[in-house]
């Protein structure tokens, strides 16, 4: 028998063979996708093999300009599926999903069918952006005193994470039926080819997968199901072995023959129900909290389209997620205090310190007033409005930093002299920062901004057993207990209710053309790192992958800013002149995005170094450096 690289050159050259026969048939799209999957399969070897130079996986690059339409992730193997179907004659919404699918294989502890998120598209035929909003619901046996222990107090975050009572009822699956309803070109079984063959063959590890499992080892052996899937053999996978996952390639093939509602109703849904309800532990671990997840919370689970939050900002219009994310409401507050500063024509420390304050006001204004909806009144209109931002911009001082928390502001509709400044207390932010955002378009103008998620690294820990996929603990982003019963808490738990969220997939259009997308993980930071990124794109003129690159801080009306240390190094001292303080963070953020350069060209942007990197891929790439060519990579977006 051939040697084993021997034999996957063979293989591999059948099935390009096969490939090229197969897609002049009537079944071109069909057979394009799984051969992309078949390929990228075979390069990268079986189960848990030993590397060898021979199984190499998709490049990862932060920077990719050409035509055709692009993807960008923080997974080479994510992107490329994405890219596969763009090749095959999908559009932006299809090469969403296959992208979202393959996350949930690479990146299982950011994403996956167990979670949720918030999809924004933009359509090129219509010119028109909406939503999905795919964010879980407290199961409606959720009261507000849910995570209150039987002392009244609230119990330890880390008790409600690990726990089924953390768990919600997860939209993933229905946000990309809903997607493909109303903007793909594809059925979901064949968005799905790509990720299930990735499942099957497997990706290489890295470092930061063997780290995140590593961080999460001790939880995983807590639950059986879990280890099996991620400690295989009982140890944490190596890095440049090969992980694969056959669990979730079944369950991905189930939903593709039977659609989503298979995760709604029957019995893969009666195995969610009954996993968040008693999880089962190992022999001798700590019992956990069970969860009130319901066959009836998956069955009467939506993902409701919505409209797009909406802001002009130096004559470009922002589009973001309405609540029950704060994501556009806060990023799109924060927009309208900086637009009247000049940030252009300020020196970079100075600009840095309004993008602070702004951050802060608007935090402030998230904290208090934005939830679920459908619970509570968001005054969003209000807080999206110039008269109220002017009234909140005129409390920045130029020269010195506000104490903080600073207190909300007052969205009545009612605009008069600048307020006296004041404090509030400090919000408790126990938001995970463990999500993944994915961005891709096409030749025709489609763009798709998607962030996903099941909260924290690792979820809530459980797995369905046989599955292969973790269940969220989304519903830890509830305020567990108001700090002042006297005053209204729009973020309790409530039956059916959907916890507060910050992300933020943005969308930004030039006179109503599309010019760009972005979006970020890192729980309440994700609307910082879009602000500062949007900031660096537009208003310091930086290209896409330099305004992403950039080092990071985050100011979310805290007594202190936290920080990058290459942001600390930088910028700190001549900060703390300002009353700024700091505190260190290792990283922050890990953004993607892509944008429609002149001349029909697109450009695709991911991290250099956060996150281990990200891959940014177009279908046809153009070669060698487009700045030799004359491409600019930043064409000027605004007047001085």
């Amino acid at each position: 028998m051939p040697s084993g690289g021997l034999y996957r050159t063979k293989l591999l050259h059948k099935v390009t063979r096969w490939c090229q026969i197969a897609t002049m048939t009537h079944r071109r799209v069909i057979a394009a996708i799984a051969c992309a999957g078949l390929t990228a399969g075979l390069t990268a070897g079986s189960a848990f093999a030993a590397p060898t130079p021979d199984r190499v996986g998709p490049e990862k690059k932060p920077l990719a300009v050409g035509t055709g339409g692009a993807v960008s992730t923080v997974d080479a193997g994510a992107t490329a599926a994405g890219l596969a179907v763009l090749r095959a004659g999908g559009n932006a919404a299809d090469a969403a999903v296959a992208a979202a699918a393959a996350l949930g294989v690479t990146e299982p502890y950011s994403a996956g069918v167990g979670g949720g998120g918030f999809f924004t598209y933009y359509d090129a035929a219509s010119g028109e952006v909406s939503t999905v909003d795919g964010r879980e619901t407290a199961p409606l046996a959720m009261g507000a005193d849910a995570f209150l222990g039987e002392d009244g107090e609230p119990i330890s975050f880390r008790e409600a994470v690990t726990s089924g009572l953390s768990v919600g009822t997860p939209g993933t699956g229905l946000t990309w039926e809903r997607a493909l309803e109303e903007h793909g070109t594809l059925p979901l079984s064949d968005a799905l080819r790509p990720a299930i063959q990735l499942a099957r063959t497997g990706f290489t590890v890295d470092e930061t997968f063997r780290e995140q499992t590593a961080d999460n080892e001790e939880r995983f052996r807590q639950f059986p199901a879990t280890a099996e899937v991620f400690l295989p053999g009982g140890e944490l996978p190596e890095v440049g072995s090969t992980f694969t996952n056959p669990d979730l390639a079944a369950t991905y093939q189930q939903i593709a023959r039977e659609g989503v509602g298979a995760l709604y109703t029957g019995d893969l849904a009666d195995e969610i129900v009954a996993t968040a309800q008693d999880p089962q532990e190992a022999d001798g671990a700590e019992p956990v909290r069970a969860g009130l997840l319901t066959a009836e919370d998956l069955a009467r689970y939506d993902a409701p389209t919505r409209a797009a939050t909406r802001v002009d900002y130096r004559g470009l219009e922002v589009c973001g997620m309405a609540p029950p994310s704060s994501g556009g409401s806060t990023v799109g507050e924060a927009l309208n205090i900086l637009e009247p500063t000049g940030l252009s024509s300020l020196g970079e420390v100075p600009a840095l310190h309004t993008y602070l304050e702004a951050s802060a006001l608007a935090f402030a204004d998230r904290n208090a007033y934005v939830g679920d909806p459908a619970y509570s009144q968001v005054p969003l209109a209000e807080l999206l409005s110039d008269e109220f931002a002017a009234e909140r911009a005129c409390l920045i001082d130029p020269d010195a930093a506000a104490q903080k928390p600073v207190a909300p502001g007052v969205p009545d509709g009612e605009h008069g002299p600048c307020p006296a400044p004041g404090t509030a207390e400090e919000d408790d932010d126990s938001e995970g920062r463990s999500t993944t955002h994915l961005t891709a378009g096409d030749a025709e103008g489609n763009i798709a901004s998607y962030t996903l998620t099941i909260e924290q690294t690792g979820g809530s820990g459980i797995t369905v057993p046989g599955r292969g996929f973790l269940l969220n603990n989304e519903l830890t982003d509830f305020t567990f207990a108001p700090s002042d019963i006297a005053v209204p808490e729009a973020n309790l738990p409530a039956p059916g209710k959907r916890p507060r969220s910050s992300m933020a997939p943005t969308i930004v259009l030039n006179d109503g053309e599309p010019l760009m997308a972005l979006g970020s993980p890192g729980g309440s930071t994700i609307i910082t790192t879009v602000l500062q990124t949007l900031g660096n794109r537009i208003d310091r003129g930086d290209n896409l992958v330099e305004a992403i690159a950039a080092p990071r801080a985050t100011q979310r009306n805290t007594e202190q800013v936290t920080a990058e240390p290459a942001f600390i190094e930088a910028y700190g001292p001549a900060l703390e002149g300002y009353g700024h303080a700091f505190t260190e963070t290792d990283e922050i953020g890990a953004a993607t995005g892509i944008e429609f350069l002149p001349g029909g060209l697109v450009l695709a942007a991911a991290e250099t170094e956060r996150r281990g990197g990200g891959a940014a891929g177009v279908v046809d790439e153009v070669q060698g450096d487009p700045r030799a060519t004359g491409t600019a990579l930043a064409p000027r977006l605004v007047e001085d």
